[in-house]
């Protein structure tokens, strides 16, 4: 099949498709005379795991380690284990960072008349916050 209907399958953009190429996430796929992508059932199939994956939040890096560890008969599931559980305290790490950042906004908000009045303790709050290191 081409790139296209690689796409279609994967859920994967061909664009995508050939930057995980180009990075070495997956392997390139066999070529015609022409030079033209072909790509079979496997490579769907990878393709797909790669989409779950980035769905699910991991990065490139994570990726590359969960197809590995995949591809890996021999493999430990507690090493898969292992990766996906620090991929899930990374995400709650950033769920409470969030909510964090919600909770202040709806304080700051609460505060806020909302009205014709310049008075606003948002951009109050903001402009009185001291730069931290390293933060925009």
């Amino acid at each position: 099949m081409n790139i296209g209907e690689a796409a279609t399958r994967s859920g994967v953009s061909a664009k995508m498709i050939r930057y995980y190429e180009s990075i070495g996430l997956i392997d390139a796929p066999a070529r015609t005379a022409a030079q033209y992508r072909v790509y079979a059932d496997d490579d769907v199939h990878t393709l797909r795991f790669v989409r779950r994956a980035r769905d699910l939040g991991f990065s490139l890096e994570e990726t590359r380690e969960l197809i590995a560890l995949w591809r890996d008969r021999s493999r430990a599931s507690a090493d898969v284990k292992k990766l996906a559980m620090a991929h899930v305290r990374d995400l709650e790490a950033k769920a409470a960072e969030l909510k964090a950042m919600a909770d202040t906004l709806r304080h700051l908000a609460a505060h806020c008349h909302g009205d014709h009045r310049p008075d606003c303790p948002i951009l109050a709050d903001f402009a009185a916050q001291a730069p931290t290191q390293g933060k925009a």
